[in-house]
């Protein structure tokens, strides 16, 4: 094996499921691209989860008796839209827009951490209101694309309600809020499509490497530029997710995969928000590591074939089980791995202080170590 002329990558690990109680089971493989180069606008056409009570509206002879189903979904739209739109921000920087969700009276607001950007000054708007505040930088951590900005001088804070998260269940009716395109308090609306999704995001200011969100939740609500950061919300008016991806179409040429998104769970805002807003940083990451730099090498086609290992580190779980620079890693458990990015949505599923089998490449000679994963360090 030869290895890339690519730099190597620092390891990028996972959240704690038993730490955090989050429900992180699987990956998905699929090109994604920043919150909003994809999907549907707000309105256009109804999701599967509508469909059912649309239907049975449309058999009566007027369509909208009272009481009827699609009334009755109606109104819980309009209800909930009305409380949880006041905590939705539209927030902006020198180099575009996003969205904001209110934690506290405070003027604490989470955003994702690619909507900050490198900045750290921004200009907060609230739903229907013309007047703009001021807002600073708090705290970034793009390792789970958040931060936390505080607004200031802004009347009457509303906070959003966070959800758990793990309650969530597929199927569940959703509405998506934010500013897309910077038309400012929208909403689309959709379906939980799945949980536990382990998604990659690409390079951004934020995060030049790159970045692997465990346990995001997928809907088909649509998400579109300035979406990000934004509330998913749940038909009891409680915040399961901030948006922050949607899916690109490889056939597509890389273009928009309409109802494929994703959100950041709310446990996980849960988890990180609180240590921004405290210490200006993330202090206990919660996410398992082998403790190694690593890099993709290729084999004799050209083909990504392993992921290499180009640093261990002193005093790590890798250095206790005995990984060496020029190891190999093809498998984790009895998940192959090919790349940097197979190795970050493998650990993705794994916790912190479980001991896995690593199956490494020395000298032409294939080993397994068992390794007790560590937790991930702070960058």
């Amino acid at each position: 094996m030869s290895s890339t002329s690519t730099t190597a990558r620092p390891e990028i690990g996972t959240h704690d499921r038993r730490r955090r109680r989050a429900a992180m089971a699987g990956f998905l493989l699929v090109p994604l691209a920043i919150a909003g180069c994809t999907g549907d606008s707000g309105g256009s056409g109804a999701p599967a989860g509508t469909s059912a009570a649309a239907a049975e509206a449309s058999s009566s002879p007027d369509g909208s008796a009272a009481g009827s189903p699609a009334q009755t979904l109606q109104e819980s739209y309009q209800q909930v839209i009305s409380d949880v739109l006041p905590s939705v921000v539209e927030i902006r920087t020198t180099n575009g827009l996003g969205s904001g969700v209110v934690l506290d009276e405070d003027g604490n607001i989470v955003t994702n951490a690619h909507v900050v950007g490198t900045a750290t000054e921004f200009e907060v708007q609230f739903a229907n209101s013309a007047t703009s505040y001021p807002a600073t930088l708090v705290g970034t951590y793009p390792q789970n694309d958040l931060a936390v900005i505080r607004v200031e001088g802004a009347p009457e804070l509303q906070p959003a309600t966070l959800a758990d998260s793990d309650a969530v269940e597929v199927g569940t009716l959703v509405l998506a809020m934010g500013n897309p395109l910077g038309l400012s308090s929208s909403v689309s609306d959709g379906i939980v499509s799945a949980t536990g999704r382990t998604v990659s995001e690409p390079p951004s200011e934020a995060a030049p490497a790159g970045a692997t969100l465990p346990g995001t939740i997928q809907t088909s609500a649509a998400i579109n530029p300035g979406n990000s950061g934004g509330a998913l919300v749940n038909m009891q008016g409680e915040v399961i997710g901030i948006p922050t991806l949607a899916a690109t179409s490889p056939a597509g040429g890389g273009g928009a995969a309409p109802g494929i998104g994703f959100a950041i769970p709310s446990n996980t805002v849960k988890d990180v928000a609180p240590q921004l807003i405290e210490d200006g940083e993330v202090t206990d990451t919660n996410r398992a590591a082998l403790g190694v730099t690593v890099t993709t090498v290729a084999d004799s086609s050209g083909q990504p074939a392993g992921v290499g290992v180009v640093g261990v580190e002193p005093g790590g779980a890798a250095e206790a089980a005995g990984l060496r620079e020029g190891d190999v890693i093809t498998a984790v458990g009895d998940q192959r791995v090919s790349s940097t990015a197979d190795l970050s949505a493998v650990l993705a599923d794994l916790e912190v202080g479980q001991t896995v089998d690593v199956t490494v490449q020395r000298a032409g000679q294939e080993q397994t170590l068992q390794v007790e994963l560590g937790e991930l360090a702070v960058s």
